[in-house]
């Protein structure tokens, strides 16, 4: 095995396969006093595949030692550095953390640090807290591309039924946005496997067809 120093060394390397290697050795032979470079090198990463690898690690290691360094990044100012916490507090999935799953992170102006903390409550939500979690998913429905928006489609259906109250509602927001992505997850939630839509026109033409007045039983 490397020294640290050369471990350390190649962490942060020109080259992303070694410090993927370099992210598996830590990994795999885990040192507590390592774990702050670990979680340094998640804010800064450029490389999916080095990031994922990086999270790995950190789940190696202790959670007594990881958590807290943890959840001090997700007061940080640097929205990777949020993003990735998210993501391997997840993994980690300790329910201790939940709270630390804040309105204010999931409303995240950042999408990757929302997506996150999106991903992290379906996993960490306790008993009894589903539906108040759902409210405040629902409430970012209509925001952003269509990638953001099938994640956060994904996130509700995770939560099955308690949220398809919330959804409902959705779908007679005053924006049109709003309601065709609630329209999309309604389909979601009948079914997983479909492809996922979010059609403005076909919103508009339902909210029209819902707003015509009746006609008359003769």
């Amino acid at each position: 095995m490397p020294t640290t120093d050369r471990l350390l060394q190649a962490l942060s390397g020109p080259q992303s396969s070694t410090r993927l290697r370099a992210a598996m050795t830590l990994g795999t032979y885990p040192d507590s006093d390592l774990v702050p470079a670990l979680i340094e090198r998640c804010a800064v990463e450029p490389d999916f595949y080095v990031r994922d690898m990086l999270t790995w690690a950190l789940t190696r290691h202790a959670a007594d030692v990881t958590i807290p360094l943890l959840l001090a990044e997700l007061a940080g100012g640097q929205p990777q550095a949020r993003s990735q916490a998210l993501h391997t507090l997840s993994k980690i999935g300790a329910a201790s953390t939940w709270s630390a799953i804040t309105h204010d992170l999931l409303t995240d102006p950042d999408p990757e640090t929302a997506k996150s903390a999106w991903r992290a409550a379906v996993v960490l939500v306790p008993d009894g807290e589903e539906e108040a979690l759902a409210a405040v998913l629902a409430s970012q429905l209509g925001r952003g591309d269509e990638d953001l928006q099938h994640s956060l489609s994904r996130a509700l259906v995770a939560l099955g039924e308690m949220v398809e109250a919330a959804v409902e509602d959705a779908t007679r927001h005053p924006d049109p946005q709003v309601v065709a992505h609630a329209l999309a997850t309604q389909q979601l939630l009948e079914d997983p496997d479909s492809a996922f839509t979010v059609s403005v026109e076909e919103a508009l033409r339902l909210r029209a067809l819902a707003s015509a007045p009746q006609e008359e039983a003769g």
